[in-house]
């Protein structure tokens, strides 16, 4: 095979920047100068295929195929074109022709993998097409993508997650598939605040946060990077609920034990609750904050100043911890006000909990 024309060659690397526009130019130049340019033809159509242009696809396969009928790459783009055009007998036939021309090539079974994805019944057997693309180029990003998608369709997620992980591996700063990984360490951050899922959520954002970072534009990473963070700030009034219980023990607030009416707490039980809430705030919110990279604490602070829900959180927050210091500093010699305290702050605190969780599962 000739070595491509450097117009074709400064249009790939255009390419590789996104910078379809300009890649086109130079190719329609080139083209202009010698139509016989099947090099140029094919980089053409993967320009198009770049944008979802599929007919203007067929149309650039169509000059490189008459020219040369065997072009395993031309095959393979048109055999994508043909599946975005719901033409799938069309695009099966064209993965076929490029595993006939080349069957070392793992472009041809993802071809494949991708064409038999038209059929439901066949989806497992769009997995096994993809299974020997990963074989035959287990360095290939695009071979791996093919297993990501063909067991996305069969409901393999370990082998979704796997797929992720060795494009990482592959390229690290893939925005992609990063914004994939992102994803999946959120999904495992589910659950309660405080519990092992909850305390994950430190990682998804940090993952949303390198993958934003490789593709800033991105809206589902941000949007992905605000859901992660705004779950960790809720999980803050879980911590501040805690300061409360853990003062309406200390300071006595609720008559138990064999002398319920021995106020006010003793001192040291009072000071020790103390040190505990700063413990509590200190682990459970202040030692996460620091080590969280700049862009999650930027973000932190964003959500703060223009989501009115985080404000209130953020205010409820403080409001359950002053109130626990109020209850368990001040020596009350009855109990009814340290009641009201208390219930002031876990009642309505809890009610927005509850709110929160019905509009979710609504």
């Amino acid at each position: 095979m000739t070595a491509p024309h450097p117009l074709v060659e400064q249009a790939a690397a255009l390419m590789e920047l996104d910078r379809f526009d300009e890649a086109r130019t130079l190719l329609a130049r080139r083209l202009a100068e010698d139509p016989t340019d099947v090099r140029g033809w094919v980089r053409l159509a993967h320009c198009h295929l770049s944008v979802e242009e599929y007919e203007e696809v067929l149309t650039a396969t169509g000059e490189a195929l008459a020219l040369a009928p065997e072009d395993f790459d031309a095959h393979y783009v048109r055999a994508y074109a043909l599946r975005r055009l719901v033409r799938p007998d069309e695009a099966l036939a064209e993965a076929h022709e490029t595993i006939r021309i080349d069957p070392q090539r793992w472009q041809g079974f993802a071809a494949l993998s991708e064409a038999l994805g038209a059929w439901q019944p066949r989806w497992p057997e769009a997995f096994d097409a993809a299974t020997t693309a990963v074989r035959l180029g287990p360095d290939s990003v695009g071979a791996h993508s093919a297993l990501w998608k063909a067991a996305l369709m069969n409901g393999r997620s370990d082998v979704v997650r796997q797929a992720v992980l060795e494009i990482l591996r592959i390229d690290p700063q893939n925005a992609w598939a990063l914004g994939e990984r992102a994803a999946h360490v959120a999904a495992d951050a589910a659950g309660p605040p405080l519990t092992g899922a909850g305390a994950r959520l430190p990682a998804a954002a940090d993952a949303y946060a390198t993958a934003l970072a490789a593709d800033p534009q991105a809206p589902g990473l941000r949007k992905g990077l605000d859901g992660a963070v705004f779950r960790m700030l809720r999980g803050t009034r879980w911590l501040a609920l805690l300061c409360v219980v853990i003062a309406a023990l200390a300071g006595r607030v609720f008559p138990t034990g064999d002398d319920p009416t021995a106020l006010p707490g003793p001192l040291g039980t009072r000071l020790y609750a103390l040190v505990l809430m700063a413990a509590v705030w200190g682990f459970g919110a202040w030692r996460r904050y620091r080590g969280m990279r700049t862009g999650v604490r930027m973000s932190l602070r964003l959500l703060v100043r223009r989501v009115g829900w985080a404000r209130l959180i953020v205010g409820q927050s403080a409001w359950c911890t002053l109130t626990a210091v109020v209850i368990v500093t001040v020596p009350w010699s009855e109990r009814l006000v340290p009641q009201v305290l208390f219930w002031v702050a876990l009642v309505p605190t809890l009610l927005t909990v509850w709110f929160e969780r019905s509009a979710n599962r609504s």
